[in-house]
């Protein structure tokens, strides 16, 4: 296909100050954005995303951020017509139009309607790509970041693999809204679900890691494949520090010495307090502090990094 080539005069660029979007083939700004109340993406969440970030002007890990929307759409069988070739030029236009040096950059791929006459069935409904750039979202204040997440277990539990595959990165956040709330109403920043078997899975927008002892472990069921997962079981064989990814149980998470979540949408980020338990003095434990200030500086000193070219929009 061919990619709209927009050169936007200055008033036009002003239009993509908040953020730019690529709807189904059509840069506009953010404002503009606008998807069909009747499509199965919005009824049905019949959608796939994933989500990238960019700092200090570049993609980080976007390799792997396409890699994985590509088998999440697969797996949903919602694929577009945008190869990822074509994916990766769409990103890096957005940030460029929105001139965002820090940004969230997401990408969807909703499910349509079936047209009149057709059979009313998802085979039948088109798959289409959507896309937007906006100014940097921290999954917690900076400031939440620095004294450490206050987090809760939350009461619902996750929604079981055999039903959604959270491998797929999905619209389906009735349980993390729920517990959402549940976090919010007890003081705390956030919650960590457990499955049914009272196993750690993960928490809206991340994943979750124990210390005990100087061993790292991770859950490997009923989770996403994080990006900034992958990059914090990187860092730990970079710092010698054991990891083990494996079912993770609430009582090995309530008796740990460290917590550690890991977001697109902040990098590592270390739990001072846990269902009203103090860890580490009420900060980030040492360890977790060392994963975060590691991962900021090899970010920074251009780790996995994809420039944008801004002079392109």
């Amino acid at each position: 296909m061919t990619l709209l080539s927009t050169s936007p005069t200055d008033a036009a660029s002003s239009a993509f100050a908040t953020g730019a979007a690529y709807m189904d083939g059509a840069y506009v700004p953010l404002s503009e954005a606008r998807i069909p109340v009747t499509d199965w993406g919005y009824r049905r969440s019949d959608v796939v995303y994933d989500v990238a970030s960019v700092w200090d002007g570049a993609f980080f890990r976007l390799d792997d951020h396409l890699k994985r929307f590509r088998a999440s759409m697969e797996f949903a069988r919602l694929v577009p017509r945008e190869t990822d070739a074509e994916i990766r030029e769409i990103l890096h236009k957005l940030v460029a139009l929105a001139g965002l040096r820090e940004a969230y950059v997401a990408m969807d791929c909703l499910r349509g309607r079936p047209v009149p006459g057709v059979q009313y069935h998802p085979k039948n409904a088109r798959p289409y790509l959507v896309a937007y750039a906006v100014p940097f979202i921290w999954l917690m204040k900076p400031e939440v970041i620095e004294r450490g997440a206050h987090m809760i277990i939350a009461s619902t539990p996750r929604i079981p693999e055999a039903s959604v595959n959270a491998r797929a990165k999905n619209f389906h956040w009735a349980d993390m809204t729920a517990a959402l709330f549940e976090a919010d109403e007890r003081g705390a920043d956030n919650p960590i679900l457990l499955d049914a078997a009272g196993n750690v899975t993960e928490g809206p927008g991340y994943n979750v890691f124990c210390i005990t002892d100087g061993v790292v472990a991770t859950p490997d069921r009923n989770v996403l494949g994080g990006i900034t997962r992958l990059s914090v079981l990187e860092l730990c064989a970079e710092l010698g520090l054991p990891c083990e990814v494996r079912d993770v149980s609430v009582d090995e998470l309530r008796d740990a010495d460290e917590i550690l979540l890991s977001s697109t949408a902040g990098g590592p980020i270390g739990v001072s307090r846990l269902d009203g338990r103090i860890l580490n003095n009420d900060r980030p434990g040492p360890l977790s502090q060392k994963i975060r200030e590691t991962y900021w500086a090899k970010r920074k000193a251009g780790w996995h990094a994809d420039p944008i070219d801004y002079a392109a929009a």
